[in-house]
């Protein structure tokens, strides 16, 4: 879900080109859980291998990455620990709605209609644990990091892009700058020309900071916490009924605070102390246990996984591979070149 503050945060266009260089910390389930949701059939069955389990996520994984590394960026994908207790409702509503998109899954499939076919099989998207194995070893073998969070993915992502271990976090979720991420950027992972509906649009990165959303909303980073807290988050799903993004960013600012504000909001009532949900974002569960390498990929790893196992065609792996390996090597270049020259 995440807090809805795509009215209220400003963005700049990027093109990944442009990010040449830069180390990008990208939550991974969320860049997974996108693979899984748009690669898919016309009726909405995703990819599979011949033993019947799921590789959507093999392919977005691998294909989407190795054109990130060929663009001379850095990925290190973060990986979800354990949820917050607090999160325990948002948990239980997306398994709620799952169900019910399988459900209607079945009656558009009688009723033969593929275009709510494959709606309702991306609404039903869920994560297997051996997607995610899947992934830890693609990404070793194609010599890329990769950060267990011990909760949050993008929390741990925007600590270490506060940090100065990355350079940006890369998420779809505006969460990244309620848990403190200086930069980050979203449609890294889904950029190009994508279906909305009957008709295409192209899907373009962004970049987002969080000193200029907080200069042009007028608000502390406290302040902006609350204003999330009190559209809804993924520790409070539901918010305060009715109130959008700008009620909620106006409120704030004309009482402060969320408690101040609350008793002026008419049935504003939290199931939990805002505190609480609040300490969630000031001080998350991260760890400093990683360690970053980026090495050379194992070609003959990567196609033995890819194309013996998974069943992925190998001439295309290979160019894949080929350009990225290329995209790399033209990345020390420019390095050892601005290092001489600087």
């Amino acid at each position: 879900m995440g807090v809805d503050f795509k009215d209220l945060v400003p963005k700049t266009p990027v093109k990944l080109e442009d990010l040449s260089g830069k180390i990008i910390a990208i939550d991974a389930y969320n860049a997974i859980y996108q693979f899984l949701s748009i690669i898919r059939q016309p009726d909405g069955t995703p990819l599979k291998d011949s033993t019947g389990h799921i590789t959507s996520h093999l392919s977005g994984l691998f294909y989407r990455t190795s054109n990130l590394v060929e663009m001379g960026l850095k990925p290190i994908y973060v990986f979800d620990g354990i949820p917050p207790t607090l999160k325990a409702a948002e948990v239980e509503r997306r398994r709620q709605v799952k169900v019910q998109a399988i459900a209607s899954y079945e009656k558009a499939a009688a009723r033969g209609d593929t275009d709510k076919m494959r709606m309702f099989a991306q609404a039903a998207t869920s994560m297997k644990d051996y997607m995610q194995d899947d992934s830890h070893k693609l990404l070793e073998l194609m010599g890329l990091p990769w950060v267990q969070a011990p909760s949050e993915g993008e929390a741990q992502a925007a600590y270490m892009t506060k940090k100065g271990d990355a350079d940006y976090c890369a998420s779809q979720d505006y969460d990244s700058l309620l848990f403190g991420a200086p930069r980050m950027l979203r449609n890294i992972t889904i950029s190009g020309r994508r279906k909305r509906g009957k008709a295409y649009i192209e899907v373009v990165p962004e970049v987002m900071e969080l000193s200029k959303t907080l200069a042009e909303t007028g608000l502390t980073y406290e302040q902006l916490i609350d204003v999330g807290i009190l559209i809804g988050t993924d520790f409070n799903p539901d918010g305060i009924k009715g109130l959008g993004p700008k009620t909620a960013l106006k409120l704030i600012k004309q009482y402060g605070t969320l408690e101040a504000a609350l008793p002026n909001i008419k049935n504003a009532t939290f199931p939990v102390e805002p505190n609480c949900i609040r300490q969630v974002f000031l001080h998350p569960e991260v760890t400093d246990n990683y360690h970053l390498d980026w090495k050379e990929p194992d070609v003959e790893g990567v196609v033995d996984l890819m194309c013996r196992q998974k069943e992925f065609l190998e001439d295309r792996i290979r160019k894949s591979l080929d350009r990225m390996l290329q995209g790399s090597k033209n990345q020390k270049s420019k390095i050892t070149l601005e290092k001489w020259f600087g």
